[in-house]
C-alpha cells in the first residue's frame, strides 16, 4: 500500500484552474522529489494534499483512507505533516514554544517535555537556543525549527515546501543528513525543491510537474543522469 496516493487531483485558486489531473503514489520509507520550474504546480500539489487549497477534486489516500474532505488538522492527526516555504515561525514565541505548537492538534497522549527534549538533541543549534525567541533565528535556523515542529509529533509523512531556499550550504548538507536519517527510520518524505541536484542526490525517486501536469516519473538518479530532461523542464 502507498502511503500517499494521488488520482486524478485538480485544484483551482478563484477561477484559475491549476492542477489538471495529477496522478502520483509514494511508498512507505522513501524520498520522492518532486521539481519543475517556479509555477509548475508544486506546492499546490503539496498544499492540496494536505488540505490547504479552496477547491481541490479528485483523489488523496494517505495509508489508504481517503482525505480529499478532511480537514487539515485532521490529516496531521492522521500523521501527515507540512513544512511551509516559509516556515511561519510565531513572532513572540520562543524556540520551546513554537516546538510546542507542533503538539497542540495531537491527542494529547505525547509527553511535551519529552517530546522536545528528545527533538532538541536532534537539531543541536536548537537546543542551545530553546530560549531564544524563534525569530531572531538565522534563517537557516528558522528551517531547522520548522522542520523540528513538524518531526515534534512524530509524524508517518512529511511534506516539505523548498527546504533548502535561502539557506548556506553547510546547513543544507545537515538538512540533507537529518533527511536520511528520517527515512531510516521509517518516515515518508515528499519534498518540493528548486535546488533539483541536491533534491535528486538526496531522494529515491522524481516527479516532475509541468503547467500542472505529471510529465516525468523515475529514480531520482536516472533523472539526476538525464541532463536533458532536467534542462527542458527543471532550466530556469
Amino acid at each position: 500500500m502507498a502511503m500517499l496516493e494521488i488520482e486524478g487531483l485538480n485544484a483551482w485558486y478563484g477561477a484559475s484552474h491549476v492542477l489538471h489531473g495529477i496522478s502520483l503514489a509514494i511508498a512507505p520509507g522513501e524520498i520522492v522529489a518532486l521539481v519543475g520550474r517556479n509555477g509548475a504546480g508544486k506546492t499546490t500539489t503539496i498544499r492540496s494534499a494536505m488540505g490547504l487549497m479552496p477547491k481541490a477534486t479528485g483523489s488523496v489516500r494517505f495509508a489508504g483512507t481517503e482525505l480529499l474532505a478532511l480537514p487539515a488538522h485532521a490529516r496531521f492527526r492522521m500523521g501527515l505533516a507540512y513544512v511551509p516555504e516559509d516556515r511561519r515561525i510565531v513572532p513572540g514565541l520562543s524556540v520551546r514554544e513554537n516546538l510546542q505548537l507542533g503538539l497542540v492538534a495531537t491527542d494529547g497522549s505525547i509527553d511535551e517535555r519529552r517530546a522536545i527534549d528528545e527533538i532538541a538533541e536532534s537539531f543541536p543549534r536548537l537546543k542551545e537556543r530553546l530560549d531564544q525567541e524563534g525569530v531572531t533565528l538565522s534563517g537557516g535556523e528558522q528551517q531547522m525549527l520548522a522542520i523540528a515542529r513538524a518531526m515534534i509529533a512524530k509524524p508517518k509523512m512529511i511534506l516539505l515546501d523548498e527546504p533548502s531556499e535561502g539557506i548556506m550550504p553547510v546547513l543544507v548538507e545537515e538538512m540533507g543528513t537529518l533527511f536520511r536519517r528520517l527515512r531510516d527510520t521509517g518516515v515518508t518524505l515528499l519534498l518540493v525543491e528548486q535546488n533539483v541536484e541536491w533534491a535528486l542526490r538526496l531522494a529515491d525517486h522524481a516527479v516532475i510537474i509541468d503547467q500542472g501536469e505529471v510529465v516525468h516519473r523515475s529514480t531520482a538518479a536516472a533523472l539526476l543522469a538525464d541532463k536533458a530532461m532536467q534542462d527542458r523542464y527543471c532550466a530556469v
